[in-house]
């Protein structure tokens, strides 16, 4: 059992000192896969429905083109499409080419309202 201590030790003084890039980003990348795995195992939060957004933008579906819909459609489909879209469009104040202006700030309303559940 000491043996193998001071073998722990060593490599992690040797990893330390003389770090290598490889090795690094293999350790972090299973530092993440390890924290999300634990994060979707252990999450208790409410989350949101991400049709919900959708529901609430249907009411003002009237100033939308047929190609706007589909786009919404598409943008709530998950919670990761929500909050790729909102950071990508309406957190850095972006336009994007397949939403009117107007449009896009319904959408980023309608997001915002729920932006602590995502």
């Amino acid at each position: 059992m000491k043996k193998l201590l001071i073998l722990i030790v060593a490599a992690a003084l040797y990893f330390h000192y003389y770090p290598n890039e490889k090795l690094n980003d293999w350790l972090f990348e299973q530092k993440q896969v390890v924290l999300s795995y634990f994060s979707e195992v252990t999450d208790t939060k409410v989350r949101l429905k991400s049709d919900k957004i959708y529901q609430d933008l249907s009411r003002d579906f009237s100033h939308f083109t047929s190609q706007e819909i589909a786009y919404v459609a598409e943008i709530t489909s998950s919670r990761e499409q929500v909050k790729k879209f909102n950071e990508q469009y309406c957190r850095s104040k972006k336009q994007t080419p397949k939403l009117q202006r107007d449009n896009l700030a319904k959408v980023c309303r309608a997001i915002s309202k729920y932006s602590n559940l995502l």
